[in-house]
């Protein structure tokens, strides 16, 4: 600042008018000298009204946040500037207010100022006050004294310089004026604090938008699990400050930690999904996640992804004869809910195609007889279907000849295959029964390295279905899944369609 340019937003005219004559030069007349007279008494006036407005300003509550917002010297003089025009409009309400007088030491004092002829103590006396409110304010952390500081103090005086000059056109009439000072036109003040978006508060907006459009039947339970991954990631839980690279360096943390595709299908969908919805919305300004992915390798398969026949005999013999271990006392160590599902889960997954836990969560009413036909309903009501909505398969004759309609009514009521009381904790029940028969069939090596035990019987049906030229529509139907084109989702797949293929299945020799 240094060297400043002097503003020439000063005319004669405006010059004369803060010395306290509007229609000369400096100096020039009786007027002059009449006016000197009445300047202190003016001054005094006029110093007394702003120390009241002063004193009024001063009683609203602050409202700055205790964060610091940093601001350039030029940003803080138009800041500065900005303060005192809406000032002058504040005191212009005040009929008291008496205009046509501004000291013209004040003038010259700020002239002096910016030219850089003021000591620290002169700079300090003349806008110290102005300058401790922005440091108050966090814009500024300029030690006294230093470069940083005159520099900032000079810029202000710049504003006050102009914004006397402002003032003074406004006592003619005239509320056009603007800055002439580069200082001030160059100047840009920064964008407003953008108020914080809650990434929790975010994040069940949209579960709850998702639920209540009938999607999410989990009712965003594994969504909560990725935004809680991700909060303590960020460390902080402001939607609006996550950045595309705070994305990819989450995603390259999760990779280390699970799979290409638990990362990319799970997690990064999860986030991807949500902030899309956030914009669409009007709550971001964009979805940062948007081109945030995560490759995965495509998996090479090194044999049939179904159980083969001997497979599925051999499994199905373990299953059904299987017998609970005892303790040294003879005692057995589980549950009857868990000795049932080994026994009668693989078979019912084998003629059905579901998924284990969907098989899992079956209740004692969703088992019911038709006619000669022993129906299961596999509902999210239960626990949780990933295709959203119910389906109803009937039961193969050889699950019920093994006397799986008697076995239910043994049960009585409720889940079949766990011991859950709170059926909103019967979904999580039924996945850990599930997880308990995959490590069952893993630890006593039941079940043959390759297959997934969730969706081995699941490939085996289709494969079924293919060589026995079943009709893969039912067969779909069957197992949840949606028809391959729109024309396929035309006419209801009934029970008995359903019971025609069922039948077709042969039996399988597992005595």
């Amino acid at each position: 600042m240094t060297g400043a340019i002097l503003p020439d937003s000063l005319s004669p005219k405006t010059f004369g008018k803060l010395s306290g004559n509007p229609n000369c030069a400096p100096r020039s007349g009786g007027d002059y000298r009449e006016a000197l007279k009445l300047l202190p008494g003016a001054v005094t006036q006029l110093q007394h009204q702003i120390a009241q407005a002063e004193r009024q300003v001063a009683s609203v509550p602050s409202t700055k946040a205790p964060a610091r917002y940093p601001l350039a010297p030029d940003q803080i003089a138009l800041s500065h500037y900005h303060q005192r025009i809406a000032f002058d409009d504040e005191l212009r309400n005040d009929i008291r207010h008496s205009f046509g007088f501004v000291d013209e030491v004040l003038v010259q004092r700020l002239r002096d100022a910016m030219a850089g002829r003021l000591t620290d103590a002169d700079l300090n006396a003349l806008i110290g006050e102005r300058l401790e409110s922005f440091r108050d304010a966090g814009n500024l952390t300029a030690l006294p004294g230093s470069d940083e500081w005159r520099q900032i103090a000079r810029a202000l005086c710049v504003a006050e310089y102009e914004a006397l000059a402002r003032v003074a056109e406004r006592d003619e009439g005239d509320f056009t004026g603007k800055p002439d000072h580069p200082l001030l036109t160059n100047a840009k003040l920064p964008e407003p604090h953008e108020k914080p978006v809650s990434l929790l508060k975010l994040s069940d907006d949209y579960v709850l938008s998702w639920t209540q459009a009938g999607f999410m039947k989990d009712r965003g339970k594994r969504h909560a699990t990725v935004i809680a991954n991700l909060r303590k990631f960020l460390k902080h839980n402001d939607a609006r400050k996550i950045t595309k690279l705070n994305l990819i360096e989450w995603r390259d943390q999760l990779v280390k930690k699970f799979a290409a595709k638990t990362v990319n299908d799970a997690y990064l969908s999860s986030v991807r999904s949500m902030l899309n919805w956030a914009f669409e919305n009007e709550r971001l300004p964009e979805n940062v996640a948007a081109t945030v992915k995560q490759p995965k390798p495509k998996k090479v398969y090194g044999r049939e992804c179904g159980y083969t026949d001997a497979e599925a005999v051999f499994v199905l013999k373990a299953s059904r004869s299987y017998q609970p271990h005892c303790d040294e006392f003879g005692r057995v160590r589980e549950t009857p809910q868990s000795i049932a599902a080994k026994r009668w889960v693989p078979i019912i997954c084998a003629f059905t195609g579901a998924r284990v836990s969907e098989i899992t969560q079956l209740r004692v009413e969703d088992v019911r007889k038709e006619g000669d036909r022993l129906i299961i309903r596999i509902t999210p009501d239960a626990g949780t279907v990933k295709a959203g909505g119910y389906r109803d398969v009937p039961l193969h004759r050889q699950i019920i000849a093994l006397g799986f309609e008697e076995f239910v009514k043994g049960v009585g009521h409720g889940p079949i295959f766990h011991n859950g009381t709170d059926p909103k904790r019967y979904a999580a029940k039924a996945q850990r029964m599930s997880n308990q028969i995959a490590d069952w069939l893993r630890v006593s090596e039941i079940r043959p390295d390759g297959v997934q035990p969730n969706h081995g019987w699941r490939h085996r049906l289709k494969t079924q279905a293919m060589e026995l030229g079943l009709n893969t529509r039912v067969i779909d139907a069957m197992q949840g899944h949606t028809g391959r084109t729109a024309g396929e989702n035309y006419g209801d797949v009934t029970l008995n369609a359903k019971a025609s293929v069922i039948e077709q299945l042969p039996e399988y020799d597992i005595t």
